[in-house]
């Protein structure tokens, strides 16, 4: 699908030979606050999350590509698009790039792409997506593709010993 292409990179329907780097991604201990995950994925429930990633967005309101450089076709992170919800028309978005690719436009132009993706095709009228305070790079970069802050939650994830805030981000189609 052509609005699923960007200059550097391309968003993917997930494929069997994205287990081990969905593994990796998974039980990353540093991004289990972003997750909400207590508990580490074993191979066997990721391969079955993998066979059943085609179900329909409208089935199980909830969408994750995977973010592949456009010229080698190396996966390099991925891009979810959950709490779909047709009669509202919004969605949540979520996306990690790996370590070694961050800073590079890449999540930059992936959110660009999925956001377009949602609009035209899924009909949504607004995206939102939820970052904690202290992630500055994310926060960039939803602000540097046109979403706003709408709210503060409060002291809505522990982790660590502490409380921190969740910012709100939204994008409303015009």
């Amino acid at each position: 699908m052509v609005v699923l292409k960007g200059n550097k990179c391309c968003l993917r329907a997930l494929e069997a030979k994205d287990l081990d780097f969905l593994y990796h991604i998974e039980n990353d201990e540093k991004v289990w606050q972003v997750s909400e995950t207590l508990t580490p994925y074993s191979k066997f429930i990721l391969k079955q999350y993998l066979e059943n990633s085609h179900r329909d967005i409208y089935d199980i309101k909830q969408l994750r590509l995977a973010i592949v450089l456009k010229d080698t076709e190396e996966l390099i992170g991925f891009i979810d698009v959950f709490d779909f919800n047709p009669k509202n028309k919004r969605a949540g978005i979520g996306i990690i790039i790996a370590e070694n690719y961050r800073g590079k436009g890449l999540g930059h132009e992936s959110l660009q792409i999925i956001s377009t993706y949602c609009f035209k095709y899924l009909n949504v009228h607004q995206l939102y997506a939820n970052i904690a305070e202290d992630n500055k790079m994310s926060i960039a970069l939803f602000e540097k593709n046109g979403f706003q802050l709408a709210g503060i939650k409060k002291d809505w994830v522990y982790s660590n010993g502490k409380y921190t805030d969740e910012l709100l981000f939204q994008k409303i189609k015009k």
